[in-house]
């Protein structure tokens, strides 16, 4: 049972100079974080020839980025203490260019991997910190859109950051990739140590009692949504230029296109659930998982030669996944947040390691299936994982919003 303080409303947090550019800044950083995390995605075929290991294997350069975060995530937290948060974020993202440089400069595989071993640390480490700032920069009656706006940097760059690592890629090279990547973090870092105030901890979080809001059913619940939802995703979408390349037959030149179409519409997709998820999370995660579901089983099914439907059909299949896609994390961080909004550094810290644990553990097991079973089968894998939510949002317990609670 979740105690009284994690479901009551929160103490107001004293307020920061800083105002919309610091939200604007730490948007930034957060999608700066997830843009190193997914930039393999659009690069998976070039970077496996490169470094001459197979697609499958490639694909462990998401896995372990996403398993360092999610192991990083909680101590992190806990490990900086009552530091300044604007100097832990400007390290983090001195760290994360390091990182990108080191995959740039890479010439064997193991190198790539050490590289992003350091790119999870930093993800850990800005996603947890970032997700508790809105409500100190600016004021009251802002926090919601200000703490949209910080998690809108992840989502889109969830959908933007692979087409624009798949565009550079195709122009100059994966390496290029990388190093404009690096670049962008040392801007980042550059931008926060200006417009970012001064910011002291509230309260140090203790390991423990992060570990202790997995009691909480509603946080329980939410987590296990963002597991099912995340894994499904990242199985298929990890694989995503393979599977276009050999589901649909979409040429080289073709992919970063749809790769565009796809983060289009997820950005849609961030802001439509925005703007409705305060109003019934149920129903939006509901619509969500099923949405998600269904363009994944949809794939194999309909791009076919004989339905002839292959590059017109991967468009419209890919544009319903982005849109569905595009409103998990929104939709998921403001579940953790109704659930424990007493504890946001920790609940966030909870979010981020089970969703990047999602990514590591999603895409190890599309590579598993790619290499033992062929590509059209990570689609079936990740629709059923999104079936799996749909039915534990419909049976689990969900926070209440503010327009009524739920059961």
């Amino acid at each position: 049972m979740a105690k009284l303080d994690e479901l009551s409303p929160p103490a107001p947090a004293p307020l920061a100079s800083g105002g919309w550019p610091a939200v604007a800044t730490v948007a930034a950083g957060t999608f700066t974080v997830v843009t190193s995390e997914m930039l393999p995605v659009g690069l998976l075929t070039p970077l496996s020839r490169s470094l001459y290991v197979s697609e499958g294997t490639a694909g462990l350069t998401l896995t372990v980025t996403g398993l360092i975060a999610a192991l990083s995530a909680p101590p992190v937290t806990a490990a900086v203490g009552r530091m300044d948060r604007r100097v832990v974020l400007c390290s983090l993202m001195v760290l994360l260019a390091t990182a990108n440089v080191l995959a740039a400069w890479s010439p064997n595989f193991a190198v790539m991997m050490a590289a992003r071993v350091l790119v999870g640390v930093g993800l850990g480490g800005v996603w947890s910190l970032a997700g508790g700032l809105g409500v100190r920069l600016v004021p009251a009656a802002s926090v919601g859109p200000a703490t949209s706006l910080i998690f809108s940097g992840i989502a889109v760059a969830s959908v933007v950051g692979v087409p624009a690592g798949a565009y550079i890629g195709e122009l100059v090279g994966w390496r290029a990739a990388f190093l404009a990547v690096a670049g962008l973090a040392l801007l980042v870092a550059a931008a926060m140590a200006v417009l970012l105030p001064p910011l002291p901890a509230e309260e140090a979080v203790a390991l423990g009692g992060v570990l202790r809001l997995i009691g909480n059913a509603r946080v329980a619940t939410g987590l296990a949504v963002v597991f099912l939802l995340v894994t499904g995703h990242f199985a298929a979408y990890t694989y995503v230029r393979p599977l276009l390349e050999d589901v649909s037959g979409v040429g080289a030149s073709m992919i970063g296109t749809l790769l565009l179409a796809y983060g289009i519409a997820g950005v849609t997709g961030n802001f439509a659930v925005g703007a409705r998820v305060g109003r019934s999370l149920r129903g939006t995660v509901l619509v969500i998982g099923a949405t998600l579901a269904g363009s994944l089983l949809l794939v194999p099914l309909l791009l076919v030669p004989p339905l002839g439907l292959s590059v017109a059909g991967a468009a419209v299949l890919v544009v319903v996944w982005g849109l569905a896609y595009g409103g998990v994390s929104v939709s998921t961080q403001t579940w953790l947040g109704l659930a424990a909004p007493r504890a946001r550094e920790g609940a966030t810290s909870l979010f981020v390691a089970v969703f990047n644990g999602a990514i590591a553990l999603g895409a190890f097991t599309g590579g598993r299936m790619v290499d033992g079973f062929g590509t059209r089968s990570v689609l079936w894998l990740g629709g059923a994982l999104a079936l799996g939510a749909v039915a534990v949002t419909l049976l689990g317990r969900v926070p209440a919003t503010h327009t009524g609670a739920a059961p």
